[in-house]
């Protein structure tokens, strides 16, 4: 715990001054201190990711990290004090219950991040996601060794700018930190609701109300929690600006939806906000595009930039634009293979199953699932259904409406790829709370809902809780809760205390963990490092196994074809 603070107090430093800088160049003209930090990571994510092209992300990024923070300190010192001096009194200005409510959550969250990694994708992706562009950058065709590295996250690429490998090995926590500014955020709204009586402050007041849900996802770098919390930041400004939008705000939308986009591509109706905005405010908004528009390009060129290179085609897992793919982009039996696995994943069944089912019988399969995928796909299907009844009733406004709308499109959009409720679970979240505040707006009430949240947090944490009854998944059935011997040092990477025996295949000598029975397993190997059933697997079924380009990891992989008598 100890080492995670010092840790988060350089990362906020570092964000803060960032941030800042950011602002000047883009003219936001923010004075929110957990917006400024916010800004802070997507300006780290955009150099980190620039970086990462030509090189690693380690000791001489940090080296120059430090000097633009140093600068950028000294250049705006004043202002920057400011901000944390502002911070300060508005921490002071808050009622006792709200000032416990976040000390409590705070240390709460850092205990969390402390303890063992829960999330299953930490153990077969992003561990070795962060290791690689620590140690090398963007790895041409890394695809090819492991599928799911094609996935890299822009937040894996933050936390690679902040988990300071060159120092210490455990540090895996963005997710806890990007968390704890979510419920500052939060509160600091709902302070001014008990001023201002604005539902719009009331509805992200509320936020903190999801920890219970969230809490075990931020001891790994999980994508699914940043996007979480800007979502709700997003939905604030959007419905709190939707007819007087400025180009100030307008252009904050852009970068909290560039940032959203870059971290889950899966969040791509998001987009359908600025052109809302743009189109209700278009007189103001119109003469002033060219910022957004250049921002917009950079995280495209990026995002496409960063594909090329790892995965060899400009969008992944996709060949739509394959005049574009490279000699190392990934066979299109494997890109087939696992377009197949996305869609009957989410149903649970197997192709054959898939294929003979019509679209009206995988809904109600997809309704029908047992434990808590079943329990929030109806959930989403009931929110469909009494929405619009809460809204008509309680707050019938377009901006809502709006927001309903890109609620329909988002559900739409992954029924036609992978219905899985954690890439709804923002609307989840969001509207159970828009429905909560239409009949809860009392102040006592509201603090005791506070307070009360926080008790099964504070279960999950230190009470082994077996999760047979709720989780369908073999690999996440265990809570992780801390431990008296992570006060100082947090829990190391990865939850498998698993040995690795090195397997030469070709030209490519690969590290494989013994005792993880997990398909998609790599754990937290010396690079690189990919599950050995794995390469069997696609080299039986598919004649294909991944081999390195040249005689340097550096220089990435290709997938070699093999013969029929290989």
């Amino acid at each position: 715990m100890i080492l995670i603070i010092l840790s988060w107090i350089y990362i906020l430093f570092t964000t803060i001054n960032l941030g800042f800088g950011f602002d000047k160049i883009i003219g936001l003209k923010n004075k929110n201190f957990i917006l400024t930090s916010v800004l802070g990571l997507f300006f780290i994510t955009l150099i980190a990711s620039i970086w990462s092209i030509f090189g690693r992300i380690n000791i001489e990024f940090h080296l120059f990290l430090l000097i633009v923070n140093g600068l950028l300190f000294l250049k705006f010192k004043k202002e920057i004090v400011a901000l944390y001096k502002s911070f300060v009194s508005d921490f002071k200005q808050l009622e006792s219950v709200l000032k416990f409510f976040l000390i409590a959550i705070s240390v709460f969250i850092i205990a969390q991040c402390a303890s063992i990694p829960y999330v299953i994708d930490n153990e077969s992706y992003y561990i070795q996601t962060i290791k690689w562009i620590n140690e090398y950058g963007f790895v041409k065709g890394i695809v090819n060794l492991h599928f799911f590295l094609g996935q890299t996250s822009g937040w894996h690429i933050t936390q690679s700018a902040f988990n300071f490998s060159f120092l210490y090995s455990n540090f895996n926590d963005l997710s806890g930190f990007c968390l704890l500014l979510g419920n500052f955020f939060a509160i600091q709204k709902l302070h001014e609701f008990h001023a201002n009586n604005n539902k719009n402050y009331l509805l992200i007041g509320l936020f903190p109300l999801s920890n219970i849900l969230l809490f075990q996802f931020i001891s790994a770098p999980s994508p699914d929690i940043p996007v979480y919390v800007l979502s709700f930041i997003i939905f604030f400004y959007f419905l709190e600006n939707f007819k007087k939008a400025t180009i100030e705000l307008f252009n904050l939308l852009i970068v909290l939806i560039l940032f959203v986009l870059y971290i889950k591509n899966t969040t791509v109706t998001f987009t359908i906000i600025p052109i809302i905005l743009l189109v209700f405010n278009f007189k103001v908004l119109s003469r002033n595009l060219a910022k957004p528009f250049l921002l917009a390009s950079i995280i495209l060129a990026l995002f496409i930039t960063k594909n090329m290179i790892i995965c060899g085609s400009p969008v992944f897992p996709s060949k739509l634009f394959g005049v574009f793919t490279t000699d190392y982009a990934i066979p299109d039996s494997i890109e087939n293979f696992y377009y197949d696995q996305l869609k009957y994943y989410g149903y649970f069944v197997d192709l054959q199953q898939y294929n003979s089912m019509s679209a009206f019988d995988l809904f109600l399969r997809w309704l029908s699932l047992p434990k808590l995928n079943g329990l929030f796909n109806k959930i989403s299907i009931l929110l469909l259904l009494i929405v619009p009844i809460f809204i008509y009733k309680f707050q019938n406004k377009k901006g809502i409406w709006m927001l309903y709308g890109i609620m329909i499109l988002q559900l739409l959009l992954l029924f036609a790829t992978s219905p899985q409720y954690r890439f709804f679970m923002n609307f989840i979240l969001f509207f159970c709370i828009f429905c909560l505040i239409c009949m809860v707006q009392n102040r006592k009430t509201i603090n005791l809902l506070l307070i009360l949240s926080l008790l099964p947090t504070l279960l999950i944490l230190f009470v082994p809780i077996n999760l047979n009854r709720f989780s369908n998944y073999k690999f996440m059935m265990e809570l992780s809760n801390f431990s008296i011997e992570n006060t100082i040092f947090p829990y190391k990477n990865t939850k498998y205390n698993s040995d690795f025996e090195t397997i030469k295949i070709g030209n490519l000598n690969y590290n494989s963990p013994t005792a993880i029975d997990f398909f998609w397993a790599s754990g937290d190997g010396e690079l690189p490092s990919v599950n050995k059933q794995q390469i069997d697997y696609f080299q039986k079924y598919f004649k294909i196994v991944p081999q390195m380009r040249t005689n340097d990891l550096k220089d990435g992989f290709y997938a070699k074809k093999l013969s029929s008598n290989d």
